[in-house]
């Protein structure tokens, strides 16, 4: 979880009942947080900060009953307890001290396995984003980087993706061996209507994820059982192929700022006006994600209702 770069925005929080829903708590926040000077993208972020705050503490409460991975002193009981002045710098203070600790990194067990959504700009962001890309790729083994179209988690025009990573034991030499990046992004072309992503658009990932692409090409022993010689389902046998390159730890840690936001595919739409989609489909395309963004705004008109 990144901090303390940003300047946060003043509002007083107002308690409410625990039994009330996390998500309608959320949606009133929504008109607190819209402080002047905050973009589309720090509303979210803090939003999102606030929401992490907020089911940590519910979950800590009956009937789960759960340890909260939020520090003593920064959970939501204690923006609770200020307002005004002293909330907004209790409410940056935490970001600063969350983002220290490298956010989901400290809840997960040793071995325990991560797949995180971001978006792009965590990628390459310098200062505490610098930091944290470096102690993430020494403390845990950040194995693979899918890139997804935009508007898949985010507003349409965010670019997003999802960082797989295993934490493991302290030890001086890094884990991270090797990065396997995936482009499901470049020349590929998705919307929020009429062409979807679908779970068949993630067939290929799969494949080369789990090491099931080139799997012919591996040596086998004659007379081997045919049981022994099936397909291999594991990250350690990937191959690279057009969309899935590797980059080890020693090219990531030369890279400027430990720059994350890597692409080698040749975009064809930037590349030659004559690649781009016929006006009338582009036409069509934004249409459609006009009404679909509608339709999700007037859902959320109606939670607002309630």
């Amino acid at each position: 979880m990144r901090g303390g770069s940003r300047r946060a925005p003043s509002f007083a929080f107002k308690h409410h009942e625990p039994a009330k829903p996390t998500r309608s708590e959320a949606l009133d926040y929504c008109s607190i947080l819209r402080d002047d000077g905050l973009s589309y993208g720090d509303y979210v972020e803090q939003l999102t900060f606030l929401l992490f705050l907020k089911m940590a503490d519910e979950q800590s409460r009956r009937p789960f009953n759960k340890p909260s991975p939020i520090p003593k002193g920064f959970s939501w009981s204690s923006l609770l307890k200020v307002e005004g002045v002293d909330l907004e710098v209790h409410y940056r203070h935490t970001l600063g001290e969350l983002g220290k600790r490298s956010g989901i990194f400290t809840i997960l067990k040793q071995h325990g396995r991560a797949a995180v959504v971001l978006p792009d700009n965590v990628l390459f962001e310098g200062g505490a984003g610098e930091t944290i890309r470096r102690e993430l790729l020494k403390q845990a083994d950040v194995h693979t980087l899918l890139r997804l179209p935009t508007g898949i988690f985010y507003a349409q025009g965010v670019k997003a993706n999802v960082l797989f990573f295993d934490r493991k034991p302290a030890q001086e030499k890094p884990w991270t061996r090797k990065l396997w990046i995936y482009d499901l992004r470049t020349n590929l072309h998705f919307t929020l209507k009429e062409n979807t992503l679908k779970r068949s658009d993630l067939d290929d990932f799969v494949a080369c994820y789990f090491g099931e692409v080139g799997w012919d090409a591996l040596p086998r022993v004659p007379n081997e059982k045919a049981a022994q010689q099936r397909r291999p389902t594991s990250r350690h046998n990937r191959v690279e192929t057009e969309r899935f390159n590797s980059f080890t730890y020693e090219e990531l840690t030369k890279r400027d700022k430990v720059n994350l936001d890597i692409f080698w595919l040749k975009d064809d739409a930037l590349e030659e006006s004559a690649n781009l989609p016929a006006p009338e489909i582009i036409a069509a395309d934004i249409t459609a994600d006009l009404e679909a963004a509608m339709e999700q705004f007037a859902t959320i008109a109606e939670d607002l209702k309630r």
